[in-house]
Order: C-alpha cells, then sequence, then structure tokens
C-alpha cells in the first residue's frame, strides 16, 4: 500500500513517498512491484511557506521527486505541521525543523544503507538545508530558491557537505545578486545553476527546475 503518512512529533505527517519502480515474478507467474533492495539515495524535500500556500503539491517541489526519482533516488515530500493532513499548527520554523527530522528518521530507517540527502525549496530549502547541514546522517544539501535574507543560512554557508542551488533569473525573494555573494561565500563543494528568466516559484520554467535536477546529479558521485 502507498505509504501516505507518518509519525511526527505534533502528531501525523501527510506525505508521499516516490519510490524506484523495480520488477519480480511472484508465484503465480505475474509481475509485481517490489520495494528496491537499492536506491541511488533517500531524499527528503520540504515545501514552501504553508502560510503563503505551500504544500509538497507546489510544482517545483512535485517536479524536483520526480526528476531524482528518474535517476533512480527514493524520495519523500511531506506536509509540515498544520498544512494538508498533518496535524498540529504552524511553528515558525522551530517545529517545522523537528517534522524535517521525522521525516529523514524515516527514510533512514527505511533505507539505511541508502545516502541520504535533504533539501527544499524557499521557506522548505531553509528548513531542509538547516536540519540537513547539522544531521551527520545526511551527505548532500539541495536547495531550491532559498530565502537567504529572511533567515539564517549561516550553517548551510559553511557546511563542508555538498551543496546545490537552483536560482530563478529574477527571484524576488532572493535576488540573484544574493545568492551570487552568499555562494562565493559559501565552502566548497557547491554548485549553483540558475534558470533564465524565472521568479521565485518558477512560474512557467518548473519543468527547467528539473531539467537542473538531473544535470547536476545526473553523473555525481558522492
Amino acid at each position: 500500500m502507498p505509504i501516505r503518512e507518518i509519525e511526527g512529533p505534533a502528531g501525523r505527517l501527510e506525505v508521499l513517498l516516490d519510490e524506484p519502480a523495480s520488477r519480480q515474478v511472484n508465484t503465480d507467474g505475474l509481475l509485481e512491484a517490489a520495494l528496491p533492495a537499492g536506491v541511488r539515495a533517500a531524499v527528503v524535500l520540504a515545501h514552501p511557506h504553508p502560510q503563503q500556500g505551500g504544500t509538497m503539491h507546489t510544482k517545483a517541489v512535485y517536479q524536483s521527486a520526480k526528476a531524482l526519482l528518474r535517476i533512480g533516488c527514493a524520495v519523500l515530500r511531506f506536509n509540515f505541521r498544520g498544512a494538508g493532513a498533518s496535524a498540529g499548527r504552524f511553528d515558525d520554523g522551530r517545529g517545522e525543523m523537528d517534522d524535517c527530522r521525522a521525516a529523514l528518521d524515516f527514510m533512514h530507517d527505511r533505507y539505511p544503507q541508502a545516502p541520504l540527502w535533504c533539501g527544499g525549496m524557499s521557506f522548505g530549502a531553509w528548513i531542509g538545508l538547516t536540519v540537513g547541514a547539522r544531521d551527520p546522517r545526511v551527505s548532500t544539501l539541495i536547495g531550491i530558491a532559498p530565502p537567504l535574507s529572511r533567515y539564517d543560512f549561516e550553517d548551510v554557508r559553511t557546511s563542508p557537505k555538498p551543496k546545490f542551488f537552483i536560482q530563478g533569473e529574477f527571484d524576488e525573494v532572493c535576488p540573484l545578486k544574493e545568492m551570487r555573494a552568499f555562494y562565493a561565500r559559501a565552502a566548497d563543494p557547491k554548485e549553483l545553476v540558475v534558470i533564465d528568466g524565472a521568479d521565485h516559484l518558477f512560474d512557467g520554467k518548473v519543468s527547467q527546475v528539473a531539467d537542473a535536477i538531473e544535470d547536476l546529479f545526473g553523473d555525481w558521485t558522492e
């Protein structure tokens, strides 16, 4: 059965888990889906600000998850507390970081041998990058349109973990000039992809976010 919820610190968290499909023959000679023995990585993606309409269904988050799935990753999207069918109420980032940690715990338990990656979009980028930078289990960080001037990204900037950023050329929340200044001071290793003509939500450009994910990670090895 598809996994639709996990236990969170404030109650259940509504989730969507995308796993690479492998096929096996059952005793009746029919093909059936099976949990793959191994995946490229187990990834947690966090969504934009829930009080501004962000959910795990936000288009760029959805497209990013599908791109990671195409390159062999298992990807968990989840709704922060108080968003969608998740229990609890918005906690201005503190509780949302705990939600992200619960998502990482779930993926680590489900895929104990797989590399663990963490990231998100906008507000979710702050949550996912910060939690991922602090968690020793997480090996790779993914930030999509991080709102650098609105939150503290110092733990992310100084982290020695590989950091991958995707940014819109005309992002009105995090201007490209601000991203370039942050990126110049960020610890290596790091990569930045700028989507031409894109705003903060990548309206009309979400397919290019997916392309960027595949380009960044398609041939990349830790």
